[in-house]
């Protein structure tokens, strides 16, 4: 084991006053005390006999709640493949084990809001899906890890990770000491798939990285825009990494809501427009400058793709970006508009290559990340392809997998893995495979920001547009709807209360009004008396016909109502913000 490792199998022998945590085959141990909270690294000594003991695989922190503080744990675990000869796991099951003894101190109405508190945190570490390495940092690229100096191989995997992609970060908050290094297991969330792959008899390892950032991270209505330090709701990192014979090659994307002041919070209503705020026009330019620096810093020149409708609601979105983008002025920023639905109307997305095209010498230019099996850089990716939509995850990941496609192609050549000029489409296997791991990293992130699956995954799996993926994406639309207007209030206080970005707020509960319960009770009586009345009469009557009337006129009534008061039917987040 390396000194800046983590340790990868654990035992927790549980006391009446102590947690002590022994890695296995080694001579050292951490102690806590289960009042003080205090920590302290010893040499292994004579444990107690203790009332439990727990294997596990992962030390992932700590976290305050109502009735104190709760050690979390990694007890099961995956393994996805290696990268560089280290081996990536998946976390498969997580607890939280309580300092205190018992929940006395607590009266009734707390123990209901810190067991829903302890549900928020379950909630988050089983959102698929959280990733480790005990020996591998997750959170760089491989050029990242290739331009720093010597002073970070001295650090442990959680003090050199990159905080942006690093989401248990708030539960090893004050965890981050020489003493500990060999325990704190960094998390990253996103997707990952590593796969072994044959091209004309040569074997490469093949592999998709997708890591979500914790700035202004949560769910689809919710988060949006940008804040006023630059961050945007739903950035992720996406990294295509080829491993040949140790020669390394990585090509690297970004994706992440357009960098303005603007909410779309659900109402009800299907789709609410998207809404820009009423600010400042010098505070959005400042807002929308400080991301694209921040991106520039580490990233290099950047290409905007802009994917949204350049009409209707989301049309008032593009104008405001290009003409912020335009009054901003900067010379490595090229904003490439690209009007995705009008352009594809009719299921023609064979246009899509009309932007590939267009934007073919932006990948010329941009280049890759390529390190030769000596050590010798033959490459260096100097710019970054930047795409969003409104949610930046269906109409995003399909241009996202044709541009990883061609970049693909580019490295396969490079390497002489495909002979020059050859095409990657007429490598059958790999071309099913390809296809179906884009639509995996869709489907993982769109279930982690929106609440569903993705949409358009029909055509990143096949190529084309099919009628039974029309079908399939009106099925999770309206999932969609159920959970961003319904559910979606629990899970971002859930995502604030596991980074740290809002104060427990107790009680939880939510006092409603008297329509919460009255108008959607009149609404599934009039609607099943209407179809009563609709289905079961033998003839139709005037009186028949005046019951059907009167039913209907509730059922548009009481919807009318309900959409009217819609705000009070939403679940919304509840933390206060910090």
């Amino acid at each position: 084991m390396n000194n800046f490792d983590v340790f990868n199998d654990l035992t927790l022998y549980i006391t009446p006053e102590n947690f002590y945590i022994q890695p296995v085959g080694y001579d050292v141990m951490v102690v806590i005390d289960r009042t003080t909270e205090s920590i302290t690294v010893l040499n292994v000594g004579q444990i107690p006999a203790a009332n439990s003991k727990k294997d596990f695989c992962g030390f992932l922190g700590t976290i305050n709640l109502l009735a104190g503080r709760y050690l979390v744990i990694a007890t099961q675990r995956q393994l996805v493949g290696y990268i560089a000869g280290h081996a990536i796991w998946r976390l498969a099951k997580a607890e939280l084990i309580p300092y205190c003894r018992s929940t006395l101190h607590l009266n009734q109405d707390q123990l209901v809001d810190n067991n829903t508190h302890i549900a928020m945190i379950e909630q988050v570490l089983s959102t698929p899906y959280l990733y480790f390495s005990y020996s591998y940092d997750l959170t760089h690229t491989l050029q990242r890890l290739h331009d720093i100096g010597p002073d970070f191989w001295s650090q442990s995997l959680v003090e050199r990770a990159d905080h942006r992609f690093m989401w248990n970060g708030n539960l090893l908050k004050g965890l981050k000491r020489p003493d500990l290094r060999n325990f704190c297991l960094p998390l990253l969330h996103g997707f990952i798939s590593i796969n072994q792959c044959r091209i004309n008899g040569l074997d490469f390892t093949w592999a998709l990285i997708s890591r979500r950032g914790i700035y202004r991270a949560g769910t689809r209505l919710f988060r949006r825009g940008v804040d006023r330090d630059g961050n945007v709701a739903n950035f992720v990192e996406t990294e295509q990494i080829i491993d040949f014979r140790n020669d390394r090659a990585s090509f690297v994307q970004i994706r992440g809501s357009i960098p303005l002041f603007w909410n779309q919070l659900p109402d009800l209503r299907y789709k609410p427009p998207p809404t820009i705020l009423d600010i400042d026009p010098n505070e959005q330019n400042l807002a929308c400058a400080k991301h694209l620096e921040a991106t520039m810093a580490i990233y290099g020149k950047q290409v905007l793709i802009d994917l949204v409708d350049q009409h209707g609601s989301e049309g008032a979105l593009e104008r405001s970006f290009r003409d912020t983008v335009k009054n901003l002025n900067i010379s490595s920023v090229k904003y490439e508009p690209f009007d995705f639905h009008s352009e594809c109307r009719k299921m023609r997305w064979d246009r899509l290559s009309i932007l590939m095209d267009r934007i073919a010498p932006d990948l010329e230019e941009n280049g890759f990340f390529l390190i030769l099996r000596d050590g010798s850089l033959s490459s260096l990716q100097e710019g970054v392809f930047r795409t969003n939509c409104v949610d930046c995850l269906d109409r995003t990941n399909v241009v996202q997998s044709m541009l990883a496609h061609r970049n693909l192609e580019i490295v396969l050549r490079k390497l002489q893995i495909l002979t020059p000029g050859g095409l990657l489409e007429s490598q059958i296997s790999f071309e099913v495979l390809y296809k179906n791991v884009w639509a995996d990293n869709a489907d993982v992130i769109s279930t982690q920001y929106s609440g569903t699956g993705a949409l358009k995954t029909d055509f990143t799996r096949t190529g084309k547009r099919t009628k039974m993926g029309l079908i399939q994406d009106g099925v999770n639309s309206l999932m969609r709807y159920y959970k961003n207007n319904f559910t979606d209030g629990f899970r971002q206080d859930a995502i604030d209360l596991f980074l740290g970005n809002g104060e427990i707020m107790a009680p939880m509960r939510v006092e409603r009004g008297w329509r919460y319960v009255t108008f959607p009770s009149v609404l599934l009586v009039a609607m099943a008396m209407f179809v009563a009345s609709a289905v079961f009469p033998q003839r139709y009557s005037t009186e028949s016909l005046m019951y059907l009337l009167f039913w209907g006129s509730m059922v548009a009534a009481t919807a009318t109502t309900i959409f009217r008061y819609g705000k009070e039917f939403i679940d919304r987040p509840r933390l206060t913000q910090i």
